[in-house]
């Protein structure tokens, strides 16, 4: 009924070539991720089985986040004239309401925006107006920015209290909805990238794309059981974490352990505690769960998952040889949903990202667009049942290249077909798995006071992969101590997402230019070379 999502996709001559090459990626004309993801589990799996748990004891079956997901699904429709095609913004942290909520935007025909909780104001604002939400539901703990940054909107809470509360009022609902028959290419997500440019994309998917990571990588390749509890560092606006704690356990009938925040060692301790088989995190918190020499501690894992960047070979290599667990290398994209390159089990070369997973090709790519021979590096391209479809973006002509996915990423493959990562080619500063675009932490660094010109760069580092580290120049007067760095940080903190600040921050005079006047970037990592070259 409201077709902004369908108006405003690229033309289908800017997509990707898109193949469904398996029998579980062909699917019927109408479908509901929602209705296949938690009324089927319900029928497969039984109202009774364990669907969400969190450490503090709070613990979900299938059967009652069915009827949570109906009733937020009621809410919307009911009370707040939700009509399929507009969009629902949805801000929280992991919870089991969140899931509901997700699921019940679904159900009801409506498209979710995912945003993190940790996103400022400034950041949410080119979100909305890019996707134009007509409401947004919001953890109560996250709500003031909210407020502050988008006045106009319809704001629902829950988890706070009092009447008007999400959960009172879908309290209220009898937890039976009929779910809208949508198409299966109608647009159920919208996942805002992490904007190199200080400007997101938005990347847009469908109902049937999110089956489509199960059926490639969830079923032939995680290969999650019934009896799993499965544990995820990544915030559910990643898709990285919607897969890993919402798709991949409700389509096998595991469990989801739920969790808002952990550093890699409190993650540690709840995996010990509560149980986890199936652990997805960052290759930062591997690193530091070797670095305290605790690995043993994770003798209970059945799988575990490493993406967001690249898992150093001799850290892989640790864990086999203390603990017998190799854990699967993955990369994925917003673009692309999830994982497309992996390997598990006997399957995988220690040092590579993997193999396409069944449903995907790939190739690696030259210069002029030809696929390239076994051992020359060059520019990964990547097909499948999903890809990049950007919400009315220019940029769809710079990542979809003669129907080839081009993700940005510098590979190489051996003659068997295994996929080596070498580097990023954007200048993406990748830190702990977060992407992090250098313009918008140098467009928040610019807004202190006392700063003239500033540039941003990746330092490399051997725990989070690289950190952001500013170059900075002050006004005249200003002193660049380590106070003032301290103040520089403090304030991009309360601006973008605190992962974003830069960790490193260096006084200078002046910036390298070029005889046009643009910042040469290139001179800056020399300068990061060189001091740790001094290091070592």
């Amino acid at each position: 009924m409201d077709t902004f999502t369908r108006d405003h996709l690229p033309s289908e001559s800017l997509w990707p070539a898109m193949e469904f090459t398996t029998p579980e990626l062909r699917y019927p004309d109408r479908l509901n991720a929602a209705t296949e993801l938690i009324d089927v589990a319900v029928a497969t799996f039984g109202a009774d089985r364990p669907a969400l748990r969190t450490p503090g004891g709070e613990s979900w079956s299938y059967g009652q986040l069915r009827t949570r997901a109906n009733q937020v699904a009621q809410v919307l429709t009911e009370d707040l004239g939700l009509v399929p095609g507009q969009r629902v913004m949805l801000r929280s942290p992991n919870t089991p309401w969140t899931v509901a909520a997700w699921l019940g935007v679904l159900k009801a025909g409506g498209v979710a925006v995912m945003t993190m909780a940790a996103l400022r104001a400034r950041e949410l604002i080119p979100i909305a107006e890019r996707t134009l939400p007509s409401i947004a539901l919001v953890d109560s703990r996250f709500a003031e920015e909210v407020y502050e940054a988008l006045p106009s909107l319809t704001v629902v809470e829950y988890g706070g209290s009092g009447s008007s509360d999400l959960i009172a009022r879908a309290s209220a609902k009898s937890g039976e909805f009929t779910d809208v028959r949508t198409a299966a290419d109608d647009v159920a997500l919208l996942g805002p990238t992490s904007g190199s440019t200080g400007v997101p994309k938005i990347t847009m998917h469908f109902h049937r794309d999110l089956l489509s990571i199960d059926n490639t990588f969830g079923r032939n390749v995680l290969r999650l059981r019934p009896d799993d509890l499965v544990a995820c560092s990544a915030p559910f606006a990643f898709t990285f974490g919607l897969g890993m704690l919402v798709v991949f356990p409700l389509r096998a009938g595991a469990c989801a352990l739920l969790t808002e925040r952990a550093t890699p060692l409190q993650l540690l301790d709840i995996v010990r505690e509560e149980g986890v088989t199936a652990l997805a995190t960052a290759p930062t918190a591997y690193k530091a769960i070797l670095r305290e020499g605790r690995e043993h501690e994770l003798a209970g894992l059945r799988v575990a998952v490493s993406a967001g960047e690249h898992i150093p070979r001799h850290v892989w290599e640790q864990f086999r040889d203390r603990l017998g667990l190799r854990i699967i290398n993955g990369i994925g994209a917003t673009e692309l949903l999830h994982i497309f390159i992996s390997a598990a089990g006997d399957d995988i070369r220690p040092g590579a990202t993997g193999k396409p997973v069944p449903g995907y090709r790939a190739a690696i790519l030259g210069p002029d667009g030809a696929e390239l021979e076994p051992g020359e590096p060059g520019q990964l391209g990547v097909i499948g049942p999903v890809g990049c479809r950007y919400l009315d973006d220019a940029r769809q002509k710079n990542y979809v290249v003669d129907g080839w996915n081009v993700t940005g990423d510098v590979f190489t493959r051996d003659a068997d077909g295994y996929f080596f990562f070498q580097a990023r080619t954007d200048g993406m500063i990748v830190s702990s798995g977060y992407n992090i675009g250098g313009p918008e932490v140098e467009a928040a660094v610019e807004t202190h006071p006392d700063v003239l010109e500033v540039a941003v760069v990746g330092r490399p580092d051997p725990e989070r992969g690289s950190v952001v580290c500013a170059f900075v120049v002050l006004r005249e007067g200003a002193l660049g101590d380590s106070v003032k760095a301290k103040e520089i940080q403090d304030h991009v903190k309360q601006i973008l997402a605190p992962y974003k600040y830069p960790r490193l921050v260096r006084f200078r005079g002046s910036l390298p230019r070029n005889a046009s006047g643009k910042v040469q970037h290139f001179e800056l990592r020399k300068i990061i070379t060189d001091e740790q070259g001094e290091d070592r």
